[in-house]
C-alpha cells in the first residue's frame, strides 16, 4: 500500500506520521521542506486529542504546556467573567509551539524508511500517479484549483494579530483567558512561565496599537515586552466535497474556521482519527485502499465538521451582534447557563471532543 501527501503543512505531517503509523509508505510532496517556520505561532490542542496525538503519533507530552482553566469575560458586562471552566485541578488542553512539533514530526519522518520526500507535483501529475490514495493538504497546488474549487465560504472582513509577550516570571499554566471586547476576540495563552501566546481578531481594522490592546485587556502579566507581530485576514471555508476518485482533501482544505475557540488543528486531528480508523479496518480485514476509504470518511464526518463549524460561527455572530445593537443578553444568558454544572460540561466537551453525534 503506498499513498502521497501533497504539502508540508503541520497537518500534511501529522497525518503523514499516522499512516506511516500504520505500516503504510508515504510520499510527501514539496519544495518547501527544510523552510524557516513561524516561530510566534501556537496551537491549542484538546486533552482528548493530545491523549489521541501521544498514542497514535508520537509523544509531544515535552513541548506541551498544559492548562488547567478557561476563563471567559464580556466587555459588554463590564470585563466580568461569564465561563469558567476547569476539571478538578487536571488539565483541559496544552499549548505548543507550531515550529517545535514540526520540526519532531519532520525529524521522525526523515528517520522512517518508508517516508520520501518528493518535489512538488507538475502537471503530468494527476495523469500518471500509481498511488492507493492521495491526500491533499494544499490550497494552491494545481489539484485544487482543478478539482477541489467548490466551496462554501464568509469573510469576517476581520483580521487576527498573533504575537507572543514575554514578561515577568509567574506561575503560568493555571488559566488560559479570553475576552470578547467591543471590537472582537482576543485570547491570552500561556506558553511558559515567562511568555503567553496573544491572539486577537479584531473587526475591520488593518493596523492597531496591539501593545495597547494588550495592556488594556491584560489581567495578571508584568513587564510585557512585544515579540515579533503576524496578522492574517480571516475567512471561514467548508469545501462542497471531499474527494475526487482517490484524491481526499484533507485539514484547512476542508475546514477553515475562526480562531475564536482555537479549533482549527483540533478539527484536523479528529479528522486524523477517523481516516485512521477507516484505513486500519481495511488493512486489518485484507482490504484494498481505495477511493471508497475517501467516501466512508466523507459520509462519517462532513456533517460533523459542518455542524462544528457553524456552531463556532454561531458564537462568533452572536456575540458581535450584542456589540453592535449593544445589548448583554447574549453575555448574560451565557453566564446563566455556565453556572449550571450539566451545560457548563457540555461546553467543555464541545471545546474537547467536538462534535458527537
Amino acid at each position: 500500500m503506498k499513498v502521497c501527501i501533497l504539502g508540508d503543512g503541520l497537518t500534511s505531517l501529522t497525518l503523514a506520521k499516522a499512516l506511516v503509523n500504520l505500516g503504510i509508505k508515504v510520499d510527501i510532496y514539496s519544495n518547501q521542506i527544510g523552510k524557516k517556520y513561524n516561530r510566534i505561532r501556537t496551537i491549542g490542542v484538546s486533552k482528548s486529542n493530545l491523549e489521541f496525538f501521544n498514542k497514535n503519533i508520537i509523544n509531544i507530552e515535552k513541548l506541551s504546556w498544559d492548562v488547567k482553566k478557561i476563563e471567559i469575560y464580556s466587555e459588554i458586562l463590564n470585563n466580568e467573567r461569564i465561563l469558567k471552566f476547569q476539571d478538578n485541578n487536571q488539565k483541559l488542553f496544552s499549548i505548543i509551539r507550531n515550529y517545535q512539533l514540526i520540526a519532531l514530526l519532520l525529524s521522525a519522518l526523515k528517520k522512517n524508511k518508508l517516508v520520501s520526500f518528493r518535489k512538488k507535483i507538475n502537471s503530468n501529475f494527476l495523469n500518471n500517479n500509481n498511488y492507493n490514495l492521495i491526500f491533499n493538504c494544499e490550497h494552491n497546488n494545481l489539484v485544487t484549483k482543478k478539482i477541489f474549487f467548490k466551496k462554501i465560504k464568509k469573510n469576517y472582513n476581520s483580521f487576527a494579530y498573533t504575537t507572543i509577550i514575554k514578561h515577568k516570571k509567574i506561575i503560568n499554566n493555571d488559566v488560559a483567558i479570553q475576552t470578547f471586547t467591543k471590537d472582537g476576540p482576543i485570547a491570552f495563552l500561556p506558553v511558559s512561565s515567562t511568555e503567553t501566546s496573544i491572539v486577537y481578531s479584531i473587526k475591520g481594522r488593518k493596523k492597531i496599537n496591539l501593545k495597547k490592546m494588550i495592556n488594556k485587556y491584560n489581567k495578571k502579566y508584568e513587564n510585557i515586552k512585544l515579540n515579533q507581530i503576524f496578522n492574517f485576514e480571516l475567512k471561514s471555508v467548508n469545501l462542497r466535497s471531499y474527494y475526487y476518485k482517490n484524491i481526499l482533501a484533507f485539514g484547512d482544505l476542508l475546514h477553515k474556521l475562526h480562531p475564536l475557540a482555537g479549533q482549527g488543528f483540533n478539527m484536523s486531528i479528529r479528522d486524523i482519527s477517523e481516516i485512521s480508523k477507516i484505513i486500519k479496518f481495511r488493512l486489518d480485514h485484507g482490504l484494498d485502499l481505495d477511493y471508497s476509504v475517501c467516501s466512508d470518511f466523507e459520509k462519517n464526518n462532513k456533517h460533523k465538521n459542518y455542524l462544528f463549524s457553524n456552531g463556532i460561527d454561531f458564537i462568533h455572530e452572536f456575540f458581535s451582534l450584542e456589540n453592535k445593537i449593544e445589548n448583554n443578553l447574549f453575555s448574560k444568558s451565557v453566564k446563566f447557563l455556565g453556572k449550571n454544572k450539566i451545560t457548563n460540561n457540555i461546553f467543555k466537551n464541545f471545546a474537547d471532543k467536538g462534535l458527537v453525534i
